[in-house]
């Protein structure tokens, strides 16, 4: 660690000593080595929570170039999928569940985009926005499994299955997930052909093309209207605002929709990192 005053993005010992087996060597070959792979990945964070673009970083953490070329050759390299797996097996673990899920949610989020250009854009009719959609699939513990970012025109049915066919040959255990009603009827049947899993809709009627509904149970207090929570679907929008926390995620600022899922895997890796480190063990506490 420099001298430097630290921000509140930055990792802890007990968390550096968690990522520091995941983030690779910088090259032997390297005549000079300015900067530190801890320093390097605070540069990250930083942009991160703060929302800034990468040319106003502070003077005091590595220089924007290197940690922006670090950040995409990274990803390029898969660094932050294999943070990402690692750590969830490592959180799953520690709260003595398999380290394979059983079962999943699966949801969706479209995002306005900012004045940067790229690809991967459109309009979301039903929810009246321009920009991109994440698809994104989570345990039911709200950890993130997997991210597809596509066009907000993009149909849930279309951008799951893109998203699901990241999923082959990984989660050996999975067996069901659950969905909105977006995810019933056509969808549901491509799972279960392609692989075996089984899709319940937690919204809408029980009907012969979509027998596993899960209907919410009618409660007993007279209804006040506003936000009703669904059952299983909660998980999931728990999730969504979490990654929103992030200032750069409050809006999709990439060019690339590759960038986005990077940044997305990297907020929910240092929200895992910070359960396996806590900045205050209920040892501590008392």
């Amino acid at each position: 660690m420099t001298d430097r005053k630290a921000y509140p993005s930055d990792l802890t010992d007990a968390e550096w000593e968690i990522l520091e087996p995941l983030i690779p060597a910088i090259s032997e070959e390297a005549a000079h080595i300015k900067y530190t792979r801890r320093e390097i990945v605070n540069g990250i964070l930083y942009v991160l929570r703060s929302g800034c673009p990468w040319r106003l970083m502070p003077h005091d953490l590595p220089a924007w170039g290197t940690v922006y070329d670090y950040f995409r050759q990274w990803q390029r390299q898969g660094v932050w999928d294999q943070v990402l797996e690692a750590l969830y097996k490592q959180k799953r673990k520690k709260q003595g569940r398999d380290e394979e899920p059983s079962a999943a949610v699966i949801d969706s989020q479209s995002i306005k985009t900012s004045a940067v250009r790229g690809p991967e854009k459109g309009f979301d009719m039903g929810k009246r926005i321009w920009g991109r959609k994440r698809n994104l699939l989570v345990d039911t513990q709200g950890d993130l499994m997997e991210v597809k970012v596509t066009a907000a025109s993009a149909s849930d049915l279309s951008a799951g299955k893109k998203l699901l066919e990241r999923l082959r040959g990984r989660f050996p255990r999975l067996s069901l997930i659950w969905g909105d009603s977006h995810y019933g009827g056509k969808f549901l049947e491509w799972v279960k052909e392609q692989f075996g899993w089984n899709v319940q809709t937690t919204r809408g009627l029980t009907t012969p093309s979509n027998p596993k509904t899960i209907k919410p149970k009618p409660s007993t207090k007279p209804s006040k209207g506003g936000f009703v929570l669904e059952p299983r679907r909660w998980v999931v929008e728990r999730s969504i605002a979490w990654i929103t926390r992030w200032r750069r995620l409050c809006r999709d600022h990439e060019g690339l929709p590759q960038t986005s899922e990077a940044f997305i895997k990297l907020s929910a890796s240092r929200r895992m990192l910070s359960y396996l480190a806590p900045a205050f063990p209920a040892a501590m506490l008392g």
